[in-house]
């Protein structure tokens, strides 16, 4: 019936399409007004620039206007079958120091999403760099609510959560480890991303695994007009992006980096740090073609690698991705996706010493089909609706040595489905809701072994299951629904409750994380964690949307969350259940924003105030203790000035609450040796941490005609040489025997200089 109906449309309406782009950096700009002046007849455009109308045949004139650029019209005459209107936007001069956004500047208000931060790699890019090289992550670690777990890490907290409870995409395909140099670099090359969506929370219904948050990367899927390049070359790294089209239909992307800084080592005085390796590489690809005005094919993929070798051992550790995805229109309002995803990530440790030789391998590997249909029919009826299967294979350790038998912590196997309902609905011009829910299926399949534990985590016995055996198996119901209410044009209540689940997560008894993580899934010994999470906030705009302000709070309360047995062993452990503790927790907080986004002066002030708790009854005897990443007070500040059309100056000022941590806080004697005597767990806290870092960007021949553009960008980390601790450990003096505290830090003032260019 719908399809015919949409059939009947059609025959008597042509449908217009097109995108809408910067004329410049052919960026796609999303949510731009697309209307046929002297009709009712008008569309936003998607997240890549396109927009599809469909008008009566006729002569009309086709206009787009996005902020900060020159309204455009196409004057175009409509035939039979289907026509196209591309617009390339001009920015408005009277409005140079608009920032291009990933978002309309009202759109806070507007949007019923809630706990939503987009950034685009344009914004990214203007943000202090590390070592010359801006950073995803780093950008993530700024915004409101999220928290960086330790210094130079790439894992990050959403609202009291654990790393391992953020989902991270690219191109919708899972990256289990985001880091390149042990956290001191993000996976994510900037020059090959359109740009990022984190949802704190309230994470689409399409989406889930995941309690904390959904961090949505997209490469660029434009098709270039023509052959372009885009790279940089700094002190410690290099990268290239090409692209270009093939034909009028089809287009390619390749970008790589690679670290170099294991060729300085070479030239050290010391031969053992001349003997050293330490470098990461990584790469990008990605192919889109249209096979006709309604569907489009893309095949992207990533491989990345970090290597250490040092004396007699070697470490490696890497992420690999491919995603295919055929998008195709049935109307004007019945869209669907279908895509196949594999994900990756792979790490061995390989040691040689007096002609013994043995290594250390483990993996997880996901494999994922999804159908997504969305059907924007009404005011009343924006569906979306779709299925997704995985499979994922934990490999969890193989130790091989010369000589010896092989130790092997046996693979196990497990399917997680899910089917999905979302709507939204828009009930006045005030006033809308939207709701959902998520249905999973989780099922562990053998070949397994899986063991019994007494009341004391002693192992008593174990039944094995042949392979291919589903032997157990958890359902979950993941219900959603948010509301906004515009008081005014400007401002705006928001409100959302969310229930997620997840299936699997980190075995890792250090906040701050580590290549060697291993990925261990639900079963019959341990139960998926779960969370109820409530919110409300304000939004207001002031002064014609140039300033944004907001206040968000929130309440999570979690059960069956994870925790880890005081020195339990985590690494080759068969018995990995027995050191699994669980318990229930809390988070909450508020968050409060300010963001100016026009003039020369732009930028953003937001604080939060925040806190974690869990209640686990085995752990700290029962009593209540902090998470290892709350922090009370976390305050950022970030800034960027354009000095003039060439030269622009940025500035971020970070504080935060130092992390809770166990403090000795006594000793023994036993026959002249002293132990210490630990506090309670996490009682005490380290020093607070606080850092500003600086950024110059020169650009000779940024609004010039040339082809070949240019600029230079000095950085300062750290500035002020500030010492925030990274690692303390307490040590004996060997004299005395008295305790003392040994704090190591990583980074004083790092200056760097990378030189940017694209063509």
């Amino acid at each position: 019936m719908f399809l015919s109906v949409c059939q009947a449309i059609v025959s008597q309406n042509v449908r217009i399409f097109g995108k809408v782009t910067d004329s410049v950096t052919d960026e796609p700009l999303i949510e731009a007004t697309v209307f046929v002046k002297g009709t009712n007849v008008n569309a936003l455009t998607a997240v890549d620039g396109t927009y599809s109308l469909w008008i009566p045949k006729g002569t009309y004139t086709i206009t787009a206007s996005y902020i900060g650029y020159y309204q455009k019209d196409i004057r175009i005459r409509v035939y039979e079958g289907e026509q196209a209107a591309d617009f390339k936007m001009e920015g408005n001069t009277q409005l140079y120091e608009v920032t291009i956004s990933s978002q309309a500047r009202d759109e806070r208000v507007n949007m019923l999403q809630m706990g939503l931060e987009k950034l685009t790699a344009s914004e990214i890019k203007r943000m202090p760099a590390l070592l010359g090289e801006v950073d995803v992550i780093k950008a993530v670690q700024l915004l409101p609510g999220v928290q960086t777990v330790s210094e130079g890490s790439s894992g990050f907290s959403v609202r009291g959560g654990s790393s391992d409870q953020n989902l991270i995409l690219l191109d919708n395909a899972v990256i289990y480890n985001a880091s390149h140099l042990l956290g001191f670099f993000s996976v994510f090359n900037n020059d090959v991303l359109r740009g990022l969506s984190l949802y704190k929370g309230d994470i689409p219904a399409k989406h889930g695994g995941r309690l904390s948050s959904l961090l949505d990367i997209q490469t660029k899927a434009e098709i270039p007009e023509k052959f372009g390049a885009t790279g940089g070359i700094g002190l410690i790294s290099s990268r290239l992006m090409l692209e270009s089209p093939i034909g009028e239909n089809t287009s390619w992307m390749v970008g790589g980096r690679r670290s170099y800084a294991d060729l300085f080592l070479k030239m050290s005085p010391n031969k053992d740090l001349r003997s050293a390796s330490v470098y990461f590489y990584d790469t990008n690809g990605k192919v889109t073609h249209r096979l006709s005005r309604k569907d489009k094919l893309e095949m992207s993929g990533y491989y990345g690698k970090d290597h250490f070798g040092a004396g007699p051992g070697t470490f490696d550790y890497g992420n690999a991705s491919t995603t295919l995805t055929w998008s195709h229109i049935f109307s004007e309002k019945f869209f669907s996706g279908i895509g196949v995803y594999l994900s990756n990530y792979d790490y061995g440790l390989e040691s040689k010493m007096e002609g013994a030789q043995a290594s250390w391998k483990s993996s997880i590997t996901d494999w994922s089909l999804r159908f997504d249909f969305s059907q924007p029919v009404s005011d009343l009826w924006n569906l979306n609706y779709g299925l997704s299967s995985t499979i994922h294979s934990f490999n969890p350790g193989l130790v091989t040595a010369k000589g010896f038998d092989d130790i092997a912590i046996q693979g196990n196997k497990a399917l997680e489905h899910s089917i999905y309902a979302s709507n939204e609905q828009k009930f006045s011009t005030c006033f809308s809701v939207k709701y959902g829910v998520r249905w999973s299926l989780f099922q562990n399949v053998g070949k397994a072994t899986v063991f019994n534990y007494d009341e004391n985590y002693q192992s008593t016995d174990s039944t094995v299951y042949g392979a291919g055996k589903i032997y157990h198996t958890y359902s979950a119901f993941e219900p959603r629904v948010g509301m906004v209410l515009k008081l005014s044009g400007s401002s705006s209540v928001k409100a959302n409750y969310a229930h997620n689940v997840q299936f699997i997560q980190l075995a890792n008894n250090s906040a701050a994380g580590s290549p060697l993580d291993i990925w261990f899934s639900a079963g019959p010994n341990v139960k998926p964690q779960e969370v109820d999470m409530f919110a409300l906030g304000y939004f207001h705009n002031l002064k014609n949307d140039e300033y944004e302000t907001s206040i968000e709070m929130y309440y999570k309360k979690l059960k069956h969350v994870i925790d880890f047995a005081e020195h339990a062993q985590l690494l080759l452990n068969d018995k990995l259940d027995g050191q699994i503790r669980t318990g229930v927790g809390r988070a909450y907080g508020a968050e409060f924003m300010v963001r100016k986004n026009t003039g020369a002066l732009t930028g953003f002030v937001n604080y939060t105030l925040s806190r974690s708790e869990r209640t686990i009854p085995a752990i700290n005897h029962g009593k209540t203790y902090l998470a290892p990443y709350d922090k009370t007070h976390s305050l950022n500040i970030a800034v960027n000035y354009d000095l003039s059309r060439k030269c622009s100056l940025s500035a971020i000022w970070i504080y935060a609450t130092g992390n809770p941590t166990t403090y000795p806080s006594g000793r023994f004697n036993i026959q002249g040796e002293y132990f210490p005597i630990y506090s309670g767990r996490n009682e005490y806290r380290r020093p607070d941490y606080h850092r500003l870092d600086l950024s110059f960007t020169f650009s000779p021949d940024k609004n010039s005609g040339k082809r070949w553009k240019s600029e230079w960008n000095v950085s300062l980390f750290n500035a002020y040489n500030k010492k925030n601790p990274w690692i303390i450990t307490y040590l004996q003096d060997a004299d005395t025997g008295l305790p003392y505290a040994e704090m190591m830090y990583l980074f004083g003032i790092v200056p760097s200089i990378t030189y940017n260019f694209r063509f």
